[in-house]
């Protein structure tokens, strides 16, 4: 059974880092003194849960964890530095700081270094998530011990519903457009006079209008979904701007 570190302090480690094609070398002080930090380690970067899931709902959830008082949003794997910054790169997820954890001194320290050599991985760090307060863990999410990578508490919504059971996380919006239509151009000036982050999908780039028609039975652009709710159009997407506003009044 892993070991609780809850009201512990970290492990006092080394951080070997790049940065701007230079060594920097940050101690566990460096990264937690002082600060509010939520830390969430994985088994690897690239690998499939992981790269799906855990890194991009903390980086979409960093806005809503930052308004909890939380300073920084960090993710450790037993990577090297060099993995790490390409892994980052590749997420686009540049409210996270990707913390390498080469050696494992760090996670070996906090008790959760196992064993992936069935996968030819060697040693890795078992999947968790925590709140650290000024280099104290406050709490630690840790998933069960069963065969296999488990992912059911580590996630971001599970640490904000910690911070504040009652916070709303940003709404999930997709945008299906083509070049070129005024529409489109419309809908997506609505979501950002309204503050709401989103992701476009282009057609004939991302998709085909036969994708279109599969999902929102529709041959007219935009289409605009949700929180998985079909919209529509721009002037459907505008009414239910205003419904939301009038809700939230």
């Amino acid at each position: 059974m892993f070991k609780n570190m809850e009201g512990n302090r970290v492990p006092s480690v080394t951080f070997r880092t790049r940065r701007d094609h230079e060594w920097v070398d940050l101690t566990s002080d460096e990264v937690f003194a002082g600060k509010t930090v939520v830390v969430f380690s994985l088994p690897g970067a690239f690998t499939p849960t992981c790269s799906s899931s855990h890194v991009p709902r903390y980086n979409q959830l960093e806005p809503v964890l930052s308004a909890n008082g939380v300073d920084e949003v960090i993710c450790v794997s037993v990577n090297d530095a060099f993995v790490m910054d390409e892994w980052k790169r590749s997420q686009n997820a540049d409210r996270v700081t990707f913390l390498p954890d080469g050696n494992g001194d760090f996670t070996d320290g906090m008790g959760l270094l196992v064993g992936k050599e069935d996968l030819g991985f060697g040693k890795r760090s078992w999947r968790y998530s925590m709140l650290v307060r000024d280099g104290v863990v406050e709490k630690m999410f840790v998933e069960e011990e069963v065969p296999g990578d488990p992912f059911g508490v580590s996630d971001a919504d599970t640490m904000l519903g910690y911070l504040d059971p009652n916070a709303k996380a940003p709404h999930d919006v997709t945008i299906f457009s083509r070049p070129g239509c005024p529409f489109c151009a419309r809908a997506k000036g609505l979501l950002r006079d309204a503050g709401i982050e989103f992701e476009e999908l282009v057609l004939n780039r991302d998709y085909t209008d036969r994708t279109l028609r599969a999902v929102a039975n529709a041959t007219s652009y935009p289409q605009v979904f949700v929180d998985g709710q079909h919209i529509g159009g721009s002037d459907d997407l505008q009414a239910w701007l205003e419904s939301e506003t009038e809700k939230a009044a």
